[in-house]
């Protein structure tokens, strides 16, 4: 199969596409006359112009994504392509003028009179995106008024939104030497990130080394720009009388803070027997603990490489036990070439799906070596991609679905696929080798992602009070560490909070939580379709749908019949996960 995707297919030429160069430039012309009608709107809006306006952003709101994703899409696959880099900055801007249109079309909403809204709104042709509308209307009163939420857009693109552009230009200029036999080569941090999980344990040590070392020199670089993300925020937040920097992260994730910290204190409770696996499995490398690198290393001490093709075997066939569109969907992926998987020189590190919604299509993002990690990652993303697809021809304020739901179907994809393959495994040793996996993930959700989630928090903490040097920052990235992992580990990663992307996302602050939100609610929805057989497909289908229209409360609440804000539920997920240690401590007893 071709480890390439097709962008040609969406816009012909890449960054020098002439159509795309249009499509963009027309998305500019409607948004620029939305912006000056709103703006020159002085009275109450009456029925037909609160429609207008709505059909219209919501027109402009597809057009940006298509935009914003095609060009994702081209900086990820070649991070020196400086003509995609500058379109990067012309997309901002653009979203920028859409979102001061947003703002004053939400401000419009909010001077709705409460008799006239209820008369609008109400009517049938709006029902599909009510509750967004009503969002809408509710943030509008928390914020500043819409002549000043403009002037901070403005001022995002080269500030804000800069900064984080200037990461990407930090990592760009990581080359990490390494040798191979005789040959000495220069890796990428997409490469050599795959060499952290490496089998052999000599490869992992030195290329830990070298990692550590390489974000160690860019460290007052990294430091300079998270302090300046930070600062910006903070600064907004202020003006706009928010004194918690968590506020818009729950809100963006349409979750409220109680849910937040039963999901938490479920969590903390699982760590005790992760520790046990993570011991476990150090004694089967013959050590005491395992250092920061070894986490996720394979437990075989030779693993034979999944092929790209026989990947795409392994997860079109699990997805069928359980439905046969999702199967469908995944096969269209690959035939189509809708996935960047080869390992080349010029990627930047990570893995992404992203969605084109006039195009009906999504785009999915890796550097595929040929490991289980992999393949699991592939399963991931292929789970976006299929909510993608449900949510396609929705209205498009109904398909703006938030992070922690997203992640949801895709680590219910990602379970799936493991699933499968434990089913089929024929030996003890191959079963004990799909448990690591397994457990890695555990780990990675309730260890590594639980860390990130204390360090950022304890960052803004300090942060309100000036600028936070790189070496507190090491300092407070390995305490967080020691706390998530109950010391469980013989060393640590201080640069993390340098080598890690989702620090430095400009879209969504505190890029952690709704991951372990994801898993956990994907692990209480397997064992709903366990229960319920093949009924639960449409179940998952219809609130898959539904993801963009409610809070997650009123989602698991409809759909599932349990309560969120209480930690039973979780807790019940967190005994389901940690169960596999058991299986996991017998298998190496034999």
């Amino acid at each position: 199969m071709n480890m390439k995707w097709n962008l040609e297919s969406l816009f012909e030429g890449g960054s020098s596409s002439p159509r795309f160069s249009a499509f963009v430039q027309e998305t500019e012309s409607l948004v620029a006359i939305l912006l000056k009608e709103l703006q020159s709107v002085n009275h109450a809006a009456s029925d037909d112009q609160l429609s207008e306006w709505t059909d219209r952003l919501q027109q402009a709101l597809a057009r940006l994504r298509e935009a914003d994703a095609f060009v994702s899409c081209l900086t990820s696959q070649q991070m020196s392509d400086k003509r995609a880099v500058s379109l990067t900055e012309r997309i901002q801007s653009l979203s920028a003028k859409y979102k001061q249109a947003q703002d004053l079309y939400e401000a419009k909403l909010a001077e709705v009179p409460e008799e006239q809204w209820t008369n609008w709104s109400g009517d049938a042709a709006r029902s599909s995106v009510l509750f967004p509308l009503g969002e809408r209307r509710e943030a509008a009163k928390e914020k500043l008024p819409p002549e000043l939420e403009s002037v901070a857009s403005e001022l995002a693109v080269d500030g804000y939104h800069g900064w984080g552009e200037h990461y990407n230009t930090i990592v760009s200029r990581i080359s990490i030497p390494w040798q191979d036999g005789e040959s000495v080569a220069s890796l990428s941090v997409g490469q050599a990130a795959n060499k952290l999980d490496d089998a052999k344990a000599e490869v992992r040590d030195l290329m830990a080394t070298k990692w550590e070392e390489a974000w160690s020199e860019q460290a007052d670089l990294c430091a300079d720009t998270l302090n300046r993300l930070a600062g910006f925020r903070l600064k907004l937040y202020g003006m706009r009388g928010w004194n918690d920097p968590l506020r818009e992260p729950l809100k963006m994730n349409r979750m409220s803070g109680a849910t937040l910290n039963a999901m938490w204190t479920a969590v903390a409770e699982g760590v005790e027997p992760l520790t046990k696996y993570l011991s476990l499995k150090a004694g089967r490398f013959g050590k005491t603990q395992l250092a920061w690198h070894d986490v996720d290393a394979p437990i075989a001490s030779s693993q034979a490489k999944i092929s790209y093709d026989e990947a795409a075997k392994i997860i079109t066939e699990a997805f069928e036990q359980f439905s046969p569109d999702m199967a469908k969907l995944a096969r269209k992926a690959f035939d189509d070439n809708w996935i960047e998987a080869e390992d080349r020189p010029g990627k930047r590190p990570g893995g992404f799906c992203t969605s084109f919604p006039i195009s009906e299509q999504s785009r999915i993002f890796m550097t595929y070596s040929g490991t289980p990690g992999n393949v699991s990652t592939l399963a991931h993303e292929l789970g976006h991609a299929y909510h993608g697809a449900l949510v396609d021809g929705l209205p498009p304020f109904a398909q703006e679905y938030a992070m922690n739901v997203a992640e949801t179907a895709s680590t219910f994809a990602e379970a799936l696929v493991n699933d499968a393959l434990l089913r089929r495994a024929s030996s003890n040793e191959e079963k004990l080798a799909l448990l690591d996996d397994r457990l890695q993930r555990a780990v990675a959700f309730f260890m590594n992602i639980r860390s990130r989630f204390l360090f950022e928090t304890r960052f803004y903490e300090r942060r309100a009070a000036g600028i936070v040097e790189a070496e507190e920052l090491s300092k407070l990235m390995v305490e967080a560490q020691q706390e998530a992992f109950g010391n469980a580990l013989s060393s640590w990663h201080p640069h993390f909070w340098a080598s890690k992307l989702h620090f430095y996302l400009t879209d969504v602050p505190f890029y952690n939580f709704p991951y372990t939100f994801g898993y956990l609610f994907s692990t209480g929805l397997v064992a709903v379709a366990e229960r319920e057989g093949e009924s639960f497909r449409s179940k998952y289908d219809r609130l898959l749908k539904d993801t963009g229209v409610m809070t997650v409360e009123q989602l698991a609440s409809h759909h599932l019949g349990v309560k969120l804000d209480e930690p039973e539920f979780w807790r019940d997920a967190v005994s389901r996960v940690v169960a596999d240690v058991e299986t996991f401590a017998s298998l190496c007893a034999q």
